[in-house]
């Protein structure tokens, strides 16, 4: 077929293409020659906006000036919107809140690392607890109890993210991610001085860039839900059913 005779008959279907309110929409046609010398033609770029980032990209981290009370504030609020329990506590008194919780709660144990700073706090004064279960074996060896035996986990965290109702975590060999993950409720205790406003912040302000990106970075925001096809909402299948923050 000439190149002449392609040409007509893409111009026809053009022209006797569907339209919408009036206008032509074209179907995904190839150019005919003189369309595709038309579109050849330079048209300049136009630059990005704001310093050469690309248009919108200024919007995905947001900026707010909140100050600490303000993070609180809002932490706790989008936290207990999603089914989260928030304590408040300080230096001096969130031991007597962990007391509370677990006397409350009925547990019959609560699963901790004996080598972190809280961890340690907890079992100098043990008796105030009920029974303490250190993770301090590879988890073949109780894999068992930890599946069946755990009422509760206590852990700490990394920080915090006001935003969005988030804790951070990085698991590590003192606090596994099955702490987090496994027993049906997670006791979590956030310093507020690592509550951070976003997480573009936490990651700049801690310098996780420098200190090296971990393997493994939790972000928790509330128990674990789940929903079946009829949007039945279940908590608990695949994580804790309840989880409890501290805010110290």
């Amino acid at each position: 077929m000439s190149n002449s005779a392609r040409d007509n008959i893409l111009q026809r279907l053009r022209r006797e293409a569907p339209t919408t309110c009036g206008k032509e929409t074209p179907p995904n046609l190839p150019l005919s020659g003189e369309e595709q010398d038309a579109s050849t033609t330079a048209v300049p770029e136009r630059p990005f906006p704001d310093k050469g980032r690309p248009r919108g990209a200024s919007s995905a981290v947001s900026s707010h000036n909140w100050d600490k009370a303000e993070r609180i504030r809002r932490f706790t609020e989008r936290m207990t919107a999603v089914r989260a329990t928030i304590r408040h506590a300080d230096r001096t008194s969130w031991l007597d809140k962990l007391a509370e919780i677990c006397r409350k709660k009925g547990l019959n144990n609560l699963l901790l690392s004996p080598n972190t700073d809280w961890g340690q706090a907890i079992s100098i004064q043990a008796a105030r607890f009920p029974p303490l279960r250190h993770y301090d074996q590879p988890i073949d060896g109780w894999k068992q109890e930890m599946f069946y035996g755990i009422d509760a986990a206590f852990t700490g965290t990394l920080g915090g993210i006001a935003e969005t109702g988030t804790l951070i975590l990085w698991p590590d060999a003192e606090e596994p991610r099955q702490m987090s993950l496994v027993p049906p409720i997670h006791i979590a205790v956030l310093d507020t001085n690592q509550l951070y406003t976003t997480f573009a912040e936490a990651v700049q302000e801690q310098g996780w860039v420098e200190k090296g990106l971990p393997t493994n970075a939790l972000l928790i925001s509330g128990p674990s839900k789940s929903a079946d096809i009829e949007q039945t909402l279940a908590y608990g299948v695949h994580g804790p059913k309840e989880l409890v923050v501290i805010l110290v």
